[in-house]
């Protein structure tokens, strides 16, 4: 159990995105989002469809998804419908890829819908989420772990202001860490 403060808002209005609460709604577009082979390339491939739909099943439905505190969906601000989820959680502590010896810092996570790539979505979703987290919570790490080849995620996250910080073995892949301090994320 972590002791860090999570962030607590509930919903992050950007330019073009909207991060919300999950809604029975986005269940197909949850469902396709996790059994995209591209999507899930370097998250350990697609999940099946009928996994995803047994486990919104089990948590009492598509709503229930992000329930977490800082877990999100990527919603388009003009239609509302679902372009990816987004969170900013406590790395476990077991996992591998620290800046504090033994300490308890905050990842961020996030997949998009191929259809939403490259248009500055998944930058613009984070940058509101970093902002509201710098807001509220006390200053610390913030961490991307990514896969290497993950080219896209490094270059996201190396314009958003984390540096590489060490690359480490797991899932049977290289993984590269990156850090920033959450206050260099604060308006003004």
């Amino acid at each position: 159990m972590s002791l860090l403060p999570m962030l607590s808002v509930v919903e992050i209005v950007a330019e073009r995105v909207l991060l919300r609460k999950a809604r029975d709604a986005d269940r197909a577009r949850l469902v396709e989002l996790r059994t995209d082979a591209e999507v899930a390339a370097y998250i350990g491939g697609p999940r099946l469809r009928e996994d995803i739909e047994r486990y919104l099943d089990a948590i009492g439905g598509a709503a229930n998804a992000t329930d977490a505190p800082g877990t999100f969906v990527i919603a388009d601000k003009a239609t509302d419908e679902l372009i990816g989820t987004f969170e900013i959680k406590c790395r476990a502590p077991d996992q591998p890829g620290r800046v504090i010896e033994g300490g308890e810092e905050l990842e961020l996570g996030y997949l998009m819908r191929r259809d939403a790539w490259g248009a500055g979505l998944a930058s613009e979703a984070a940058t509101a989420v970093l902002r509201a987290a710098a807001d509220e919570l006390p200053d610390q790490p913030v961490l991307v772990v990514t896969q290497t080849a993950n080219q896209r995620s490094l270059r996201l996250a190396v314009r958003l202001g984390f540096r590489t910080v060490s690359t480490f073995e797991q899932f049977d892949a290289e993984q590269t860490l990156l850090a920033a301090a959450l206050h260099s994320f604060t308006v003004g």
